[in-house]
This record gives structure tokens, C-alpha cells and sequence, in this order.
């Protein structure tokens, strides 16, 4: 008889479908990235990426207290200081908004949770770039690293488990895992942003740290149509010492998360980044799509790609959907 095979008998119901399934959905593969501005006393909306906004110290403790206790795997820190200047040393003063809010979440939350920090000068520099600028206007790479080196040490004292270096310097994972070695901060881990594309998926994030550039970071970032490239920075991240990597964006680089889970001894994280974000949101505001089915549909697919964990700014809410 005809058909001899139904694979339909595995969907028959809901509890089937569940005993079957391949991939799985967890809170704790889930990491919130949340923004603290200086010098405001409410929360800002940040307009582009709707439900997410730019915390106050206070504002922040209590979202960041709200996730944990929804299962979320870590929070991923972002600082956005009143005043910038050419090297961005809001980054490295100890009262900086991003260190004094480091404390203020590891104080509030122990280790109850990962606390992570954004190891990137892109916020507090006044040009907008990730690093320092040559005489030619160019970002110094060397330069840069000497500043990656002590701002990673400051988040490191401030307490933050991870480090996320974002500026994709050449030698920069080696550079900060040496500085803590050195101050004997050898429990504090490194997240490398290891493959970061220059996309055209960042506009939303821009606008939640104020950012300054002008220009782009193609000089830096890299090109969105290489994948052996992003595996060689995951194997020279790596050897630097890195004890996670990341993929950056995720939904447009699907096939590059799939060839790191492959190819790498450590865990692998993806960002699902502000435009994605700010995509679903603008087309379920419209009613073209069922908003909580395709948040947990996008999540899933990253994981399906080979991601260990995933940056995103469904994060609680997808937490609290999926106990």
C-alpha cells in the first residue's frame, strides 16, 4: 500500500511533537543585552527597537533582578556616558557609567546570573569608532589594544564574569586575557565577538547608545560575503585565550554559525542584533506576522544553526514564554 512511510505519525500531538523534537529552546541559552545611560532619571524608549529602552542605575537593577529570576543565562552590559573624547576613557574611569553599573548588578545579583560587559570604545568615544584614530583618521590597532587592555581590567574589578571585546582588533583577545592574567584575574572569562560582519542590520543599536560615527567600520569589520575568514578569527581568537566565541549578526549568518559550532572546541554565541529585532516588531506592530510565534521561531532556527547561546532582546520575555 501507498505511502508505506508517514513521518506524520511523530506530529500527531502536541506531546509527540515534544518527545521528537530535535532542538531545544532553553532560558538559560539566553543572554538579555541591556543599556544604562548616565545623567537621566527614567527610562528612555529607545524608538527603533519598541519595548527596549536606556535604563537608569535604579531602572536597571530591577529589569536585570526581573531576568534572572526569569532563567535567562547572563546579561550583556552597555554604557552610555553623558561626555565622550577621542579615546573614550568613560570606558576605563572606575565611576564610569558602564563600571559603576557593573557594581551595582554584581552587588545586586552575586553570581545568581552571568554579568557580561560590551569591552568596546565605540560608546564613549566622540568619533564613534571602536578604537583611537591615526594622524590619517584611520583606528589605530595598536593603540587601541593598549586602552581594550586596562578598560577590560576596570569591568573585570567592577565584576563582570565575561568580557565581550567587540572592536574586532587584531590581537585583542590575547592583549586583555594577558592584562588579567597579569592582575590575576584569571576566573574572569572572555566572550569574543569573534566574527563580526559589517551589517547593515546595526541601525537600531546606533540610536540606543547615541552613537557618533560617521562613516562605516568596514575597515574593521568584516566583509559580510566571508566565512573562511570569520573561521580563522574564531581560530585566532581562540588560541589568544578565548573561552566562548560569537557570531555577529545571527539571522543573516546562519551558515557561518553552523561552520563555527563545527569547527570550534569552545561555545559558540550568536547576537540576534537590533535590526532583527527591530524587523519583527515593526511587522507584528502591522499584524503581518504572530508576534510570540516568530520570536521563538527566530530563536530556534539560531540554535538549530549550532548556537550554544544567543544574545537577544526577547531574552526575558522568550525566558518567561518558555516555563
Amino acid at each position: 500500500m501507498f505511502p508505506e512511510h508517514r513521518p506524520r505519525r511523530l506530529r500527531t500531538t502536541p506531546a509527540m511533537r515534544r518527545l521528537v523534537g530535535e532542538t531545544t529552546l532553553r532560558p538559560r541559552q539566553l543572554i538579555l543585552p541591556m543599556f544604562v545611560a548616565e545623567g537621566i532619571d527614567a527610562p528612555r524608549p529607545i524608538s527603533s527597537m519598541p519595548g527596549v529602552v536606556q535604563h537608569t542605575r535604579d531602572t536597571l537593577r530591577k529589569a536585570a533582578v526581573d531576568a534572572a529570576n526569569a532563567g535567562v543565562g547572563g546579561l550583556m552590559l552597555f554604557g552610555i556616558p553623558e561626555t565622550r573624547d577621542a579615546e573614550g576613557s568613560g570606558a576605563i574611569d572606575p565611576d564610569g557609567i558602564l563600571n559603576v553599573a557593573l557594581r551595582d548588578l554584581r552587588s545586586e545579583l552575586g553570581d545568581a546570573t552571568v554579568l557580561m560587559a560590551d569591552t568596546c570604545l565605540d560608546e564613549f568615544t566622540d568619533h564613534g569608532h571602536c578604537g583611537v584614530l591615526d594622524a590619517d583618521g584611520g583606528v589605530d590597532n595598536d593603540a587601541t589594544l593598549r586602552l581594550y587592555a586596562e578598560m577590560g581590567l576596570a569591568q573585570a574589578e567592577a565584576g563582570a564574569h565575561l568580557l565581550g571585546p567587540s572592536g574586532m582588533m587584531d590581537g585583542q583577545v590575547g592583549v586583555i586575557r594577558a592584562a588579567l592574567d597579569r592582575a590575576g584575574r584569571t576566573d574572569t572569562g572572555i566572550l569574543a565577538y569573534s566574527a563580526k560582519f559589517a551589517s547593515a542590520f546595526y541601525g537600531p543599536f546606533r540610536e540606543a547608545v547615541d552613537s557618533q560615527l560617521k562613516g562605516d567600520r568596514k575597515t574593521y569589520q568584516q566583509d559580510p560575503g566571508n566565512v573562511r575568514e570569520a573561521l580563522r578569527e574564531i581560530e585566532l581568537d581562540i588560541a589568544e585565550g578565548a573561552d566562548m566565541v560569537m557570531v555577529k549578526p545571527a539571522l543573516s549568518y546562519l551558515d557561518v554559525i553552523r561552520a563555527a559550532a563545527e569547527a570550534s572546541p569552545v561555545p559558540v554565541a550568536a547576537y540576534n542584533i537590533s535590526g532583527e529585532y527591530a524587523m519583527v516588531e515593526a511587522a507584528a506592530a502591522n499584524g503581518w506576522l504572530d508576534r510570540e510565534r516568530t520570536i521563538l521561531e527566530v530563536l530556534t532556527s539560531i540554535r538549530r544553526a549550532g548556537a550554544d547561546m544567543i544574545l537577544t532582546y526577547w531574552a526575558a520575555e522568550a525566558a518567561a514564554c518558555l516555563d
